[in-house]
């Protein structure tokens, strides 16, 4: 028998998430595997914004909210404990969806198999699992970058942003990242390649941000929006012909405005003028298109050649704290909580 612990989604946030809306639960875990399972040990749990909009009330891209009462969702990385699925084998590393837990039994349908020589095992949840997809099919697919356009990439020091600010240099654009305080810039520039950096806290209104970006771009062809909000009402204003805008993100509004959302950008006048295209993008949109991606980005991650930094929280119990944390800013690439 195993102890198995699990965080139980008990209450919806309405603001910050604590806690209070989870109940950590201890139970001892039959451990009886059928043919074909696979039981596993978690040991690095993914901490996404998709989280927090799945706990909303309001309709979202799934049907249904996160369903109260049930263990927390979400991408893992663990090690097989034991198998009676073939191929599998005590000690393998996999990925899973097993969500909040530090023990499961999973078929082995459900699994994907990690190898430590060909990468670390977490860029499974990063640079070479959802993060990473979301990254280059949004780009590349919604935003079109071409050589020589400028690029803005808001939330550039997360998880998604870091990427595409790498995957838009080698596209050959210029690329402005925009993220909040002086290091995360710094960051941006000195081990990104970004071509200017933005730190807009340093700015009180979307006018000010926004003629600071004028100054540094002269406008913008792109826009990757993860963020929304007064950065979003900054950008819109700056946009050229036939410019492409890429919701990935509305991050400014996941913590507090779920239920009730801030108004606008009202400027879809100048989508109007510069006939330009606004389109939003889901990761599982591209599911089907996974080893597409590893076989072009793979490569550059084994060559060291893309930046893909972690953010490791330590302690199973730290997870609802870790994806509060999201929404202040207090980390950079990508989160993730080692059990």
């Amino acid at each position: 028998m195993i102890t198995n612990k699990q965080w139980i989604y008990r209450r919806q946030p309405v603001g910050q998430i604590t806690t209070d809306h989870y109940e950590l639960v201890e139970q001892a875990m039959d451990t009886t595997l059928a043919d074909g399972e696979v039981l596993i040990a978690s040991r690095y749990f993914s901490v996404d914004p998709y989280m927090r909009i799945g706990q909303s009330s309001k309709p979202t891209y799934d049907a249904e909210a996160h369903p109260l009462n049930t263990v927390q969702q979400g991408g893992v990385v663990a090690q097989v404990l034991a198998s009676r699925a073939e191929g599998y084998v005590e000690g393998d590393w996999v990925q899973s969806y097993t969500g909040w837990q530090t023990h499961a039994r999973v078929h082995a349908s459900a699994l994907k198999r990690l190898d430590p020589a060909v990468a670390p095992v977490t860029t499974a949840l990063g640079v070479l699992g959802m993060p990473g997809r979301t990254a280059w099919f949004g780009l590349t697919e919604s935003g079109r970058p071409h050589a020589g356009e400028v690029v803005v990439v808001s939330g550039a020091a997360g998880a998604v942003g870091s990427l595409v600010v790498q995957f838009a240099k080698r596209h050959g654009a210029r690329v402005l990242g925009i993220a909040g305080g002086a290091a995360k810039c710094a960051w941006l520039r000195d081990a990104l390649g970004a071509d200017w950096a933005i730190d807009y806290k340093a700015f009180s209104n979307a006018d000010a941000l926004g003629a600071e970006i004028k100054r540094l771009t002269g406008g913008v062809d792109v826009y990757f929006d993860n963020v929304g909000g007064m950065v979003t009402d900054a950008v819109i204003p700056l946009i050229n012909r036939r410019a492409r805008i890429v919701i990935c993100g509305q991050i400014s509004q996941y913590s507090g405005g779920l239920e009730a959302p801030e108004l606008g950008p009202r400027l879809l006048h100048h989508m109007l003028y510069q006939r330009a295209t606004i389109q939003g993008m889901l990761a599982r949109d591209y599911l089907h298109r996974m080893d597409e991606m590893i076989r072009i980005v793979a490569p550059w991650v084994r060559a060291g050649e893309i930046v893909f930094e972690e953010t490791v929280i330590d302690g199973f119990e730290q997870l609802p704290s870790a994806l509060n944390s999201l929404f202040t800013g207090d980390h950079r690439g990508k989160l993730l909580v080692k059990a």
